[in-house]
């Protein structure tokens, strides 16, 4: 659920209402998929670009537009943290949705805020005078340091995600307005194409959808066409296993032709949102023995898909660079009461990880997540050995790589993404 952490609890509401990892279940963990023909492929029409490396590596870390703001991360921390010869993709997030159209975030922090010396990628300011400052220039600069590094835009999530049902209403007329704006002429040499996070199709989110099933699947298929072979078309996707959930109300399988990959997002799976808890690590990789809900879990997510007949080399594993807590909890493992979210730096109930590295670390592990009791707070989040968990289970799934929200949330010196491989 990718919103900015001030309203990021927001987005597991409307989901509440509608033991350490064995060999065993690394290797049962998921179902068998029916391959896509070499037909279905073609049909995709998707091209990576030069310089791509090997099914199963792609790195795609999330980019927040207002994360310049009081976070005071930059372009530039994605260089001096090492992350730039890491990633393969990067997520800008996020355009909007609105009036049936794709349209500017914010404008300002995109495209005019000046950078100064200090700030930039190249260690040059920005001018008064030049055509093109923001956030965009500052990616152009990182691309010119990592030429094979790609970037798409993504439009929605969960805060603009109640666009997307006008724009289902007329989808060839959504994919020209998309490609008008990304392939302006001021950046098209920045972006490599589009990504979709519709939160959620013909069911709920921030508000509801009806849609209807087929929404979602005309929607991608317009802006494949519309964008061409050439051009990258992705779509970030719920995580809900749970039967009758939102992989159920929407035609992801259908859709997958038209996408070069998805990104559920396997995380925010439990949280404080339920404030009395049972405390529970919010991105779990498998079942374990008091889980509080059934199939709330990364395998089950990815089984589910694969069992469409969804290619896992279109399939990513989802990681938070974020952990979700609860206070006024007297039990140190999974399970315990709570009186309500733990105080976060942006919002109550989440934190960065290169805060809680510090502030509580990890003591435990449950179900390929880490876990921490600090005095009356209890903690999840993924940590580099969990990380390297999940890898193995990626690997051994045949999944096609890696995505994380996002990438702020590191430490300086990108503790979390160099375990990402």
């Amino acid at each position: 659920m990718h919103t900015p952490h001030r309203s990021r609890f927001r987005a597991i509401v409307s989901a509440a209402c509608c033991a350490v990892l064995g060999a065993g279940l690394l290797a049962g963990a998921g179902t068998s998929a029916t391959a896509a023909t070499p037909a279905q492929e073609a049909a995709a029409g998707s091209k990576a670009g030069p310089g791509a490396r090997a099914a199963g590596s792609k790195v795609i870390g999330y980019f927040t537009e207002w994360g310049t703001y009081d976070r005071k991360y930059h372009v530039k921390n994605i260089e001096t943290s090492g992350s730039g010869t890491r990633l393969t993709h990067i997520n800008y997030a996020f355009g909007n949705v609105t009036g049936g159209k794709c349209a500017m975030g914010d404008g300002y922090a995109a495209t005019d805020r000046a950078h100064t010396a200090a700030e930039s990628v190249d260690g040059k300011a920005d001018t008064w005078d030049q055509p093109l400052r923001g956030n965009f220039n500052q990616l152009r600069k990182l691309k010119q340091k990592h030429p094979n590094l790609k970037v798409l835009w993504s439009f929605g999530g969960w805060t603009w995600s109640g666009g997307f049902g006008e724009a289902a209403k007329n989808p060839a007329a959504f994919a020209q307005s998309c490609y008008d704006l990304v392939e302006n002429s001021q950046w098209a040499d920045v972006f490599d194409g589009i990504d979709i996070d519709w939160e959620y199709p013909n069911t709920c989110g921030a508000t509801c959808d009806t849609s209807g099933k087929a929404a979602f699947r005309n929607l991608m298929q317009a802006l494949r066409a519309e964008f061409g072979s050439r051009n990258l078309v992705t779509a970030a996707i719920t995580a809900d296993a749970t039967p009758g959930g939102k992989i159920d109300a929407a035609d992801y399988a259908g859709a997958a032709r038209y996408v070069d990959w998805y990104n559920p997002m396997t995380y925010d799976f439990f949280g404080a949102w339920d404030a009395a808890g049972p405390t529970a690590p919010h991105s779990p990789l498998t079942s374990y023995a008091g889980i509080p809900k059934a199939d709330n879990h990364s395998s089950a997510t990815i089984a589910k898909l694969k069992a469409l007949g969804i290619p896992a080399s279109k399939l990513l594993l989802g990681i938070g660079f974020y952990g979700r807590g609860w206070t006024g909890v007297t039990q140190a493992a999974p399970g315990g009461t709570a009186t309500g979210p733990a105080a976060g730096t942006y919002e109550q109930g989440i934190e960065d990880y290169k805060v809680l590295k510090a502030t509580c670390p990890a003591t435990g592990t449950v179900a390929g997540t880490a876990y921490a009791k600090c005095g009356g707070d209890w903690w999840s989040y993924d940590t580099p050995a969990t990380i390297d968990t999940k890898m193995k289970y990626k690997n051994q799934q045949g999944l096609g790589g890696t995505f994380f929200w996002e990438l702020s949330g590191d430490t300086s010196n990108g503790e979390l993404i160099k375990a990402i491989r």
